[in-house]
């Protein structure tokens, strides 16, 4: 069976990652000679810093740290947006909330854009 959990924490991780390696290989990229280079470069940079960022701030395993890098190369942030409905929500992930004063939108188009202080 397919650990959902893991996989959205592992895409969220990616997101995050690939966020620092964009910038970096952006700034870098004028090293390389050729559009091949890049592509190396850029799942080497990947792989390399997905693997040291998850070591650093997470308590994952090695193998679970490869595959941020490898997510972080692919686009963490296309993959999430595609398995969103099949993932778990964040309430389901953390438990239900005590109290809640309102329940939540079904829908992230019913959301308008409303700020709450309490």
């Amino acid at each position: 069976m397919l650990n959902w959990s893991l996989l959205e924490n592992l895409l969220i991780i990616a997101i995050s990652c690939s966020s620092v390696t964009v910038i970096l290989i952006q700034k870098t990229k004028k090293f390389c000679k050729n559009s091949n280079c890049i592509i190396l470069y850029s799942i080497f940079v990947n792989l390399l810093l997905g693997f040291f960022f998850c070591q650093t701030f997470t308590k994952i395993d090695y193998i679970q740290s490869i595959w941020v890098g490898l997510f972080s190369f692919l686009g963490a942030d296309t993959i999430f947006k595609n398995l969103e409905g099949k993932l778990s929500s964040y309430s389901d992930l953390i438990g239900k909330e005590e109290s809640s004063s309102e329940p939540l939108p079904e829908k992230k188009e019913d959301i308008v854009g409303e700020i709450t202080y309490e």
